[in-house]
């Protein structure tokens, strides 16, 4: 088994009514200010790709993900809602980074890239796409390692 160490911000698609905002799992409630400095401080960082030559960039994002997450401490964050099509808004994933940026060796540039979860059937597929009609998909597998875990599972690996 795998265990990913990248990590990446989501937020749910826009057909649900209120979007949820996640760093890694899943958050039910946060207050306001922690949630616009994350999205203000990723919103020029072009998807992580930005940040990889920005380490200062980077310390400040990852804090801001941390003070994110300190304000879930306790909430399960692993249960059914996490469920759902997310969209990438910033990763530190040095494959999903790859991609997004040389999709242009294939004439083409990234579209959305996406993670598709399910939790009772331990499910999680990336895909990125490539408009008009391209998309690469990875499917793969999760466990729950704890209230506010989930391991990435490669069935390649194991």
């Amino acid at each position: 088994m795998a265990t990913a160490t990248a990590t990446a911000c989501f937020l749910s698609p826009p057909a649900t009514r209120s979007p949820k905002f996640t760093c890694s799992s899943t958050l039910a409630t946060q207050p306001d200010s922690a949630k616009k400095r994350l999205l203000s401080l990723i919103a020029d960082q072009d998807r992580g790709l930005r940040t990889q030559r920005d380490p200062a960039a980077l310390s400040s994002i990852v804090a801001a993900i941390d003070a994110v997450a300190a304000l879930g401490r306790g909430a399960v964050t692993t249960g059914p809602s996490l469920s759902a099509t997310w969209r990438l808004l910033w990763t530190t994933e040095k494959e999903q980074l790859y991609i997004i940026e040389n999709a242009r060796w294939f004439g083409t540039a990234a579209g959305d890239v996406l993670q598709v979860i399910d939790v009772e059937k331990k499910a999680l597929n990336n895909v990125i796409t490539f408009p008009p009609d391209g998309v690469f998909f990875v499917r793969s597998g999760i466990e729950i390692a704890s209230p506010q875990r989930v391991n990435f599972r490669n069935p390649l690996m194991d």
